[in-house]
């Protein structure tokens, strides 16, 4: 069982809003171990087994050694192991262990932490915070400052305020301990600012430090944009009311930093609020060079489409010019051959990537064909099977195959004024391919080969499958009357 769900829905009783609140648990938590540096293990009961305990989910801590060296997730215990989870269920209050708990050659610190929703006061799980305490020292100023963050944290999940409700849209991800924090009392001013968190200020235009400074009159005259400036200090008055914003993004002196503020209430009582920053100047400047480079090659293949069209117009206007017949039906394919080609640059330009939709360029392709061929033989046409998204490397070649394999059918298998049916069935297996145009016409003379043809079309058709697409095409008799051709490639 891999997930979360998975186990409630195997070994517990857990409604669907109780999982729902523990699935926001495990998202956030991340940010509980790093600051405890500890463990945490997920415990919920187990419905058929009276005083047995189910391992929901487990996180370990990035910022010190883990307690547990294996996999806990879906592990069972009861009994003297299961003491102070049992504790912490029929208290509804944190318990922690007077000794020390052993795992393996592991001593951790062991504490239970019940687990409640906002909406109800019942305990639905006990999480577990379990601290190595191999690496036993006096702390820093920093660990201290985490660890006080921590239990203000950890104080709120027994009270049914943490983690914070999930707002539509909004990432679980970024910015994390390690980027930088800050936290400030209920009075708004700074209590501690990590490293991390004060350079990333003073690339904003802060001078000096933060501590003992109002955070939301400082984020206010940072950006540039009163505006701007205005919408970060609501956030930070927000949290500090025990909402919880939105995560924004201030940018100032240059400068790009994400701040998500979270409120600070354990008990239900206003503590101040804690700020979390990262500096993301580096990353919104890549992102940046994306868009523009995207917006560059969608224009550059807007332009190639055009001059395409250009040219098929061309072509056009001197087919009509032209007194031969054989010249013009040969100008009349080449305007064809061009426009498929300008059909796959202008998808792509429509598209944020170099990969097209193939399916409505061959439609389109077909429709071309279709009406072409209405006057003499009322061929219909139609796509059995789906192409799904192929990179522009293949769909350029591909939609000039699969152009002269359509056209070839039209013109060839069926007697001018005879109605008929041209049917591309498309097999796709992940990267490999089988495409067959079949039509239900006059079938292929005697000793046909395609790679002894002299058509140009067909000619056309075998140099860009076995060059371009690196795959076999092959023309056979229908089973009882008609063409089959059958093209075979791979993405690879």
């Amino acid at each position: 069982m891999s997930t979360l769900r998975d186990i409630v829905g195997a070994y517990t009783n857990l409604s669907s809003n109780s999982v729902a609140h523990l699935q926001r648990l495990v998202a956030e938590w991340q940010l509980l171990a790093d600051l405890s540096f500890a463990d945490f293990l997920l415990w919920g009961e187990v419905s058929s087994r009276p005083g047995a305990y189910v391992c929901l989910a487990q996180v370990r801590p990035t910022t010190s050694p883990t307690a547990y060296e294996e996999d806990q997730v879906g592990r069972i215990i009861d009994g003297i192991e299961a003491q102070g989870i049992h504790a912490a269920f029929a208290s509804g209050g944190i318990h922690r262990e007077g000794d020390p708990v052993w795992h393996g050659d592991v001593a951790a610190r062991h504490e239970c932490i019940p687990v409640r929703r906002r909406d109800r006061n019942k305990v639905i799980a006990v999480a577990a915070r379990d601290t190595n305490l191999s690496d036993t020292r006096s702390p820093s100023h920093l660990e201290l400052n985490y660890l006080k963050t921590a239990d203000y944290l950890v104080q709120m999940l027994a009270d049914g305020g943490f983690p914070p409700p999930l707002l539509p849209g909004e990432p679980t991800t970024a910015p994390r301990i390690g980027d930088g924090l800050v936290r400030i009392g209920a009075d708004g001013l700074v209590r501690y600012a990590s490293p991390n968190a004060l350079s990333a200020f003073r690339r904003m235009g802060v001078t000096g430090h933060l501590r003992d400074r109002n955070l939301t009159e400082l984020t206010r005259r940072l950006p540039s944009d009163p505006d701007a400036g205005a919408d970060a200090a609501k956030r930070v008055g927000e949290a500090l009311d025990g909402d919880t914003p939105r995560r924004r993004e201030i940018e100032a002196k240059g400068a790009i930093v994400l701040m998500r503020a979270l409120p600070l209430r354990p008990g239900g009582k206003a503590a101040g609020a804690l700020i979390l920053v990262r500096d993301v100047t580096e990353v919104r400047r890549l992102d940046r060079e994306l868009v523009t480079k995207d917006a560059t090659i969608r224009e550059i293949h807007h332009r190639v489409k055009n001059n395409l069209q250009t040219v098929a117009a061309l072509l056009r206007l001197q087919a009509r010019r032209v007194g031969v017949p054989q010249a013009r039906l040969a100008l009349e394919e080449s305007v064809r051959r061009v426009a498929s080609i300008a059909m796959v640059h202008e998808t792509l330009s429509q598209s944020s990537d170099e990969a097209v939709g193939f399916d409505q360029i061959v439609d389109r392709v077909a429709s071309m064909a279709a009406e072409v061929s209405a006057a003499e033989s009322k061929v219909s046409l139609r796509r059995e099977g789906s192409f799904g998204v192929l990179p522009s490397e293949i769909a350029t070649p591909l939609v000039m195959v699969i152009n002269e394999l359509i056209q070839n059918a039209v013109e060839h298998a069926y007697s001018p004024g005879v109605a008929g049916e041209v049917v591309i069935e498309v097999e796709r297996q992940d990267d490999q391919f089988t495409v067959v145009v079949r039509d239900f016409g006059q079938g292929l003379p005697e000793g046909f080969s395609i790679a002894g043809s002299n058509r140009l079309g067909l000619q056309i058709v075998h140099t860009l499958v076995t060059g371009e697409l690196r795959g076999s095409i092959e023309m056979y008799p229908a089973e009882e009357t008609g063409t089959r051709a059958v093209l075979e490639f791979s993405l690879h």
